[in-house]
């Protein structure tokens, strides 16, 4: 599986539909769907690396695509913005039917790249990237201190007699611990 590929995507809210496609023939080598999630974007990752030489067309880059593209760019993936409307126009004349699915429209935006000269690739917006850093620090922060918590409220189970409250507060685990007398 070294061969050139593009991969094509449609990307919503809680999943991104994946086609992976030989340039040369545009024929469907493969299909995949994963969650929106760290977790889903790490499995695409590894179903991705299958291919050595790969590129990525994305549907709605400044859209709904904007979160996986600039992951992508950001890993240094070679990203394709292709337009809705383009592919919206590949899927009808190609298919002819007007049925519309997830699978369906990965392909027809993975042929829209590869017909077009109309796709732009995407470039890393670092400001996008700075807030991703801040949002990750603020989730380890965030986890630190209900670590911190959980801890504390552990030591003031075992210190008081019966137990405490589940929903411990800052001022709550003040008044018990100075009721507490070591013996």
């Amino acid at each position: 599986m070294g061969d050139d590929v593009m991969i094509s995507v449609d990307p919503h809210k809680a999943s991104n539909t994946l086609a992976v496609m030989d340039p040369v023939t545009k024929t469907v080598i493969a299909r995949q769907r994963f969650m929106n999630t760290a977790v889903g974007y790490r499995r695409l990752r590894e179903f991705a690396g299958g291919w050595t030489h790969r590129r990525w067309a994305v549907e709605g880059c400044h859209g709904a695509g904007r979160s996986l593209a600039q992951r992508l760019a950001g890993d240094g993936e070679i990203v394709l913005d292709v337009p809705a409307k383009l592919a919206a126009r590949v899927r009808v004349y190609s298919q002819g039917h007007g049925r519309k699915s997830d699978a369906d429209d990965a392909i027809s935006i993975g042929l829209a790249a590869l017909n077009s000269t109309r796709v732009a690739v995407v470039r890393r917006d670092d400001t996008l990237v700075s807030l991703r850093l801040l949002c990750d620090r603020r989730d380890e922060l965030g986890a630190l201190r209900t670590q911190a918590v959980c801890r504390l409220h552990r030591l003031l189970c075992e210190l008081t007699p019966g137990g405490t409250h589940r929903g411990l507060r800052a001022s709550r685990a003040e008044q018990l611990l100075a009721k507490l007398r070591p013996r």
